[in-house]
């Protein structure tokens, strides 16, 4: 990476299923401005995923399909590093000397782990307990300036930087202190069904959440199940949360105002601007199932893609990694 001046955007996410429209609106448009503007690496973290019991053959289906979908999202390869975590070797290797460099007290207060703990009681394994020092790891193999989290991951950044701090203290001036990177434009997406909440993937309930890989019809159902209220008027204010949220969806997606919209559906109930709604996500996902479908027909060149990535990220944090030896003592290679 030509890194004059600009500053480094690191974001890893694991591959689970698919990304959702709250994902496009709120990250992937901004994803055109961000590489434009600063270094970026997009990562598949793979290996945070193995804390969770799965099948190997539906798990590295599942890997590239996530990977793909970046690719279809417009992530541009040549001006963006696009890689698996587990293809690069230093994530682990960095996550053992920042263990060292943890305290326990400070992981047992993660809140994910002890709501992970409380949905896998047959499965606490250690993986989700120092879970927060991999990704400090990839955050700090990178010497990234700049990392967009959602706010169920600040806790996470608030530990990174803690042991960034901590390990230049002990060692001298290694890494960066990376800060939470926020969009200069962009919207947060509720869930259909609770729209007091963000959209998530990993959400209980699936007609919560709009999947760029759902079919046509799936989201036409999901748009018909969306919690409105009683008051059968399409109004943009917070008393009416739900109806609120689909308007943000249908002028993000189609390009009307706020107003427009409003305006459009006065005297109208929410039958007719659920289906429209609908139908402006079908009609916005059609370029992106389409390109999805010629990745996933030239699975030659994507393969040319995330090796190529690993290659470039190797490099990168093979530098940090020659310097985090040097400074603990460790004999070079």
């Amino acid at each position: 990476m030509n890194n004059q001046g600009k500053k480094l955007v690191f974001s890893g996410a694991q591959p689970t299923g698919s990304l959702t429209l709250g994902n496009y609106i709120g990250a992937v448009q901004n994803w055109k401005i961000l590489e434009e503007e600063h270094d970026c690496l997009y990562c598949i973290v793979d290996s945070h995923s193995l804390t969770i019991r799965h099948d190997p053959k539906e798990f590295r289906k599942t890997s590239l399909s996530f990977l793909v979908q970046y690719l279809a999202s417009g992530l541009d390869p040549e001006k963006n590093i696009i890689y698996f975590q587990s293809h690069v070797p230093q994530h682990a290797e960095l996550s053992w000397i920042l263990g060292c460099n943890t305290y326990v007290g400070e992981l047992s207060r993660m809140t994910q782990f002890k709501d992970k703990s409380e949905k896998n009681k047959d499965n606490i394994n250690s993986g989700l307990f120092t879970y927060p020092v991999l990704m400090a790891a990839d955050i700090l193999l990178y010497r990234a300036n700049l990392v967009p989290v959602g706010d169920d991951q600040k806790q996470h950044l608030e530990i990174t930087r803690d042991i960034a701090m901590r390990f230049n203290n002990l060692y001298g001036e290694t890494f960066p202190i990376p800060e939470v990177y926020t969009p200069k434009v962009g919207a947060r997406i509720m869930s259909l069904q609770e729209p007091t909440k963000k959209m998530s993937k990993s959400d209980d309930n699936v007609n919560g959440t709009i999947f760029l890989m759902d079919s046509d019809d799936v989201i036409m159902k999901k748009m018909k199940r969306a919690i409105t209220d009683s008051e059968n008027l399409v109004a943009y204010r917070d008393e009416q949360p739900g109806v609120k949220n689909l308007i943000t969806i249908y002028s993000r997606l189609s390009g009307l105002s706020i107003e427009e919209i409003v305006s459009k559906y006065e005297g109208k109930g929410y039958g007719a601007f659920k289906k429209d709604t609908a139908e402006v996500i079908i009609e916005f996902l059609r370029p992106f199932k389409k390109s999805y479908e010629d990745y996933m027909n030239n699975l030659d060149y994507v393969e040319k893609i995330y090796k190529t990535g690993a290659k470039r990220a190797y490099e990168l944090a093979e530098d940090t990694m020659s310097s985090v030896r040097d400074r603990i003592g460790l004999i070079q290679k």
